[in-house]
């Protein structure tokens, strides 16, 4: 067996505070075994896991979803409902690039006319000054 870590290390390298571990732990999204006294302890792979599910969360994914996903992440092999659901996720994700990238385009050209008629403000400000 390799060696072990404990929830605080794992928190430390992976950013993810100790009550999020566990309440990973909890949907069944981590694994961990106990020692003797009770106490977490975790393989280095979690470090990955822990990684993938935030992203994962990040984009938005139920944990529900994304324990459907873990054994393919275990695996890395999918059955065809696995891949269908994977390929639904990565149509969702895709179209929220979508959305994201029409939103940050109308912010850029709020900003730019902003610009635009502050400077415009400033211009005829300099040229009224006596």
């Amino acid at each position: 067996m390799g060696r072990r870590m404990r929830i605080g290390e794992l928190s430390e390298r992976t950013g993810a505070s100790v009550r999020s571990l566990r309440y990973y732990e909890v949907q069944g999204l981590l694994r961990s075994e106990r020692t003797p006294s009770g106490q977490r302890t975790y393989s280095d792979d979690a470090v990955d896991y822990v990684h993938l599910i935030r992203l994962f969360l990040a984009s938005g994914l139920p944990t529900r979803k994304i324990l459907e996903m873990m054994p393919c992440m275990r695996s890395g092999t999918t059955t065809p409902e696995q891949r269908a659901m994977l390929d639904g996720e990565r149509r969702r994700i895709d179209e929220q690039i979508a959305e994201l990238t029409t939103v940050r385009t109308r912010l850029l050209e709020v900003i730019d006319d902003a610009a635009r008629r502050d400077g415009s403000r400033a211009a005829s400000s300099a040229s009224e000054a006596p």
